[in-house]
């Protein structure tokens, strides 16, 4: 006998898991994809496999955190525009808790306590790092094109690190590439459409589209309408309390940050550090690193470190908690509202347009641009990591290679390499 379908959640029930994901959500952007389609595909059975990749194949197009845009897009699917705005929520809401409770500790500890209690997870996040250039280079890098590509984006930005201009120029170069060398270059997404048999989802691959992902042109510029306004509106709250000021300026930074970093959270992440670090002057790079550690080490998409970056900007030293908690939020607010606006208004388009392989040549070359900014950010990482006083750390050195070879061969995963690593540098430092 066949498999029935599933029962539709109700939104209580969907508002519970969505809520349980975002507690439960380690592992990058790759461990949070493979949660949801564990959870979600094979398990509950809401939605098919053809049907999530569709999905997760517009949100990689999009610039912003993927992981989070796809649970938007889910729940959006599952019930509509307050379902996508209660699954993007939920999925951020326990990490960004979490991280404002940890940023007060680790301004109110001080560097020496801290870097005491990150001594191991700091060489584990430049594994984490590079490991994730070799994941995304792995499936990417199939042509001599792409490999120039990362070549040449590692170089420029190696060359230019203080220009805020060039990571945006950088992956509008690289998607021209793309559509130039389209007849070259094959799709490397994550997949295409289902075609084996599995047991009926709720959201098959050959169920309609529900109601309400019909194209209604009217309420679709309502949406985009509200969205641009609730940005304008705390924008012009912030401008009009403090001119051009911190909390303003990063509203600023990070809905641009938002818009111009393709390729999710570790590709947002060259781009964010470059700015917060070299241009801005919020954090220094100890304190960046020290904030990847425990964006790595904490539940939610790792794109959450902005809230660390805001807390600890507006906080300065003298970890002013109301500040703090207002960059935080501000961060917070400017980096996940644009990804929103992309989901509400573009999905319905999306589902219209289900078989369609759009971009797939200037996202690959993307995709290889931000390869080499990857391996960048591991680059300006691990020389703070590794040679901190100009002399190899040989305990790091080894904490780190021995992190990306358990990664890379697959013996352990992001959340054992952390916790590992973490001991083991705690344990070290505590002695000696």
């Amino acid at each position: 006998m066949s498999e029935a379908k599933p029962a539709a959640p109700s939104f209580g029930e969907a508002l519970r898991y969505w809520f349980k994901l975002g507690c439960i959500s380690f592992g990058g952007p790759a461990g949070q994809i493979a949660i949801m389609q564990a959870e979600l595909v094979e398990k509950r059975r809401w939605i098919s496999q053809g049907r999530f990749l569709h999905a997760l194949n517009y949100c990689m197009v999009l610039p912003g955190p993927e992981a989070q845009q796809l649970a938007t897009y889910l729940g959006w699917l599952l019930h509509g525009v307050r379902g996508g705005i209660a699954a993007g929520v939920l999925f951020v809401l326990p990490s960004l808790l979490l991280l404002i409770a940890l940023s007060w500790a680790y301004l109110a500890l001080g560097p020496q306590a801290s870097t005491t209690l990150l001594a191991g997870v700091k060489p584990a996040v430049v594994a984490i790092v590079a490991f994730a250039a070799w994941r995304i280079g792995s499936k990417t890098l199939r042509h001599p094109a792409l490999w120039g590509l990362t070549l040449a984006s590692f170089i420029v930005l190696a060359l230019l690190p203080n220009q805020a201009w060039v990571f945006p120029v950088l992956i509008f170069t690289a998607a021209l590439v793309g559509w130039l060398l389209r007849a070259l270059l094959k799709p490397t997404g994550h997949g295409g459409t289902s075609c084996k048999p599995h047991a009926p989802a709720l959201i098959d691959d050959d169920t309609p589209s529900p109601s309400h992902a019909a194209i209604h042109r009217d309420r679709l510029l309502r949406i985009a309408l509200i969205g641009v306004a609730l940005g304008a509106l705390v924008f012009t709250a912030l401008w009009l309390s403090q001119g051009s000021g911190t909390l303003t300026r990063m509203a600023a930074f990070f809905t641009q940050a938002a818009l111009l970093t393709f390729g999710g959270a570790y590709a947002v992440m060259p781009y964010v550090f470059q700015n917060a670090v070299q241009t801005y002057g919020w954090i220094t790079p100890p304190q960046m690193l020290d904030g990847l550690a425990l964006g790595e080490s904490t539940p939610g998409p790792l794109i959450m470190v902005v809230a660390f970056i805001g807390y600890v900007g507006a906080a300065g030293a003298s970890n002013l908690l109301a500040a703090g908690i207002a960059g935080a939020l501000v961060a917070s607010f400017f980096t996940f509202l644009p990804s929103f606006l992309f989901i509400l208004i573009g999905a319905p388009f999306v589902e219209k347009g289900r078989g369609l392989q759009a971009f797939a040549a200037p996202l690959t070359a993307i995709t290889a641009a931000v390869v080499g900014a990857i391996l960048h950010l591991a680059f300006t990482l691990g020389v703070q990591v590794l040679l901190p006083l100009g002399v190899m750390d040989w305990f790091a050195l080894l904490l780190t290679v021995g992190g990306l070879i358990a990664l890379v061969r697959g013996w352990l995963g992001v959340v054992p390499v952390i916790a590992v690593s973490a001991v083991l540098g705690w344990t070290v430092s505590a002695v000696f």
